[in-house]
């Protein structure tokens, strides 16, 4: 749906319910977070939502402001949190188990973090492999599970009062597949789902729930959920946001930094060699190689996309680029990505560059998921439909409308978010082009 200059965006009025497919290390990372925030023990660092400044007009005016000012954005003090998890472990203790936040901050949430139990998931071992737990639905068909999550839904939504709620898919990688013909339609898809085709991931049956019930929905995982033909036809159908996927943190948020600079300077490059070792569920997760190739296939697109290898043969036209991802419990959720990359420079001399980054997982990907909550609640007041491609900034494999390469450059990306923000207001795009001083 074609975004209108100077939207007349609902107001962020009541209380908005964030929820949560998966409730692991991200989640109750995300939570507690916004809990801390709250009771002033915690600063959201990372979240462009909170923390953000955006120009308005000619440099010379000198006014920025911050974004949450800017456009009309849900308040922390108005969000409630739900989802759903195959283990029964309350928000506090799901939390202690992920071992990401300190007993500091933990133990003063407490009491808000234990009354957040998640409701019985939709889950099929064939999709995660190395995962199985008891708090899973049982139904006749994918089709009966769909509706049992759309009661959880509605339910959720009376009982906690919310005039609005979001979806962010923050469960574990699934493994590899490609849009069938199941896919392809959401006729065919709705009759896959009482057939309970073996197609239909349980990612799947979590979009099509939400969309039903008039939940715009993020995708914070490699796997299809959201971006087939038939999803978004749903989306469409029922005038609905929705973007993904895989949340962009570690590696690949390095990537999107350095690949731009390379290319920006004409720099070449031969080689990008990138390891990971993590020692949390998403890395116990991705030791089975089905779900390593989704997390592989959305880490690989990046750099070709931004050096664009087909318009500079000479400099990008024979990259090796390799990814790897190691299970290794000690390392919990304090993920390491080593990177190895050879450059070249002027008449071909070659040098390295080598990036040990020592980062914490679910910290970089909570204020992601803070942003997209907030910023999907405006893009549904606001009207807009369908994909939202200036949502890319938050992903590392961003969906497009059909024929159109994403954009994978962070700046760019940057940009674009903050040009469709003062587009909804009304106001000049900012183009960098310093035509103040020629006026």
């Amino acid at each position: 749906m074609a975004l209108k200059k100077g939207v007349d965006v609902k107001p962020a009025s009541g209380k908005l319910g964030i929820l949560l497919p998966g409730m692991g290390a991200v989640a109750t990372t995300f939570i507690a977070g916004v809990q801390a925030v709250r009771k002033g023990i915690g600063k959201p660092i990372g979240s462009l939502t909170q923390l953000g400044h955006i120009r308005i007009g000619k440099r010379t005016d000198n006014k920025n402001l911050k974004i949450s000012e800017y456009v009309s954005l849900a308040k922390l003090d108005e969000i409630v949190f739900g989802g759903w998890d195959i283990f029964p472990e309350n928000a506090y203790q799901a939390a202690v188990k992920a071992g990401v936040l300190d007993a500091k901050h933990l133990d003063a949430l407490k009491e808000d973090l234990e009354a957040i139990k998640p409701m019985p998931a939709v889950f099929e071992q064939a999709y995660v492999k190395k995962l199985n737990g008891p708090n899973v639905k049982k139904g006749t068909s994918k089709m009966h599970l769909a509706e049992q999550l759309m009661e959880d839904i509605k339910s959720f939504k009376e009982k906690n009062g919310c005039d609005r709620l979001v979806a962010v898919w923050c469960g574990s990688t699934e493994v590899y597949r490609t849009p069938g013909e199941v896919h392809s339609s959401l006729a065919k898809f709705e009759q896959a789902l009482k057939d309970s085709h073996d197609d239909i991931a349980p990612s799947q049956i979590y979009a099509y729930a939400c969309l039903k019930m008039g939940v715009p929905y993020a995708n914070g995982a490699p796997n299809l959920s959201v971006d087939t033909p038939a999803l978004l036809e749903l989306a469409r159908k029922q005038g609905l946001p929705i973007t993904g996927k895989d949340f962009k943190t570690g590696q690949t948020l390095m990537k999107t930094i350095l690949a731009p600079g390379f290319k920006a300077r004409m720099l070449g490059l031969e080689g990008w060699y990138s390891t990971n070792i993590l020692g949390n569920r998403d890395g116990e997760v991705l030791d089975d190689p089905e779900s390593f190739k989704s997390k592989e296939v959305s880490k690989l697109g990046v750099i070709d996309h931004i050096l664009q290898p087909e318009l500079y043969p000479d400099l990008y036209g024979n990259i090796s680029h390799v990814v790897r991802i190691n299970y290794y419990p000690p390392r919990g959720d304090n993920k390491e990505g080593w990177d190895n990359i050879d450059i070249v420079g002027w008449l071909g001399y070659p040098m390295q560059i080598k990036v040990n980054f020592l980062c914490r997982d679910s910290i970089l990907a909570a204020p992601i998921v803070l942003d997209l909550a907030l910023f999907m609640d405006f893009a549904q007041r606001a009207g807009m439909s369908g994909i939202q491609e200036w949502l890319s900034f938050y992903w590392k494999s961003p969906m497009t409308p059909e024929g159109l390469y994403p954009e994978h450059d962070l700046f760019i990306q940057l940009m674009k978010l903050k040009n469709t923000l003062r587009y909804t207001k009304g106001d000049e795009l900012i183009t960098h082009l310093g035509a103040e001083y020629y006026d």
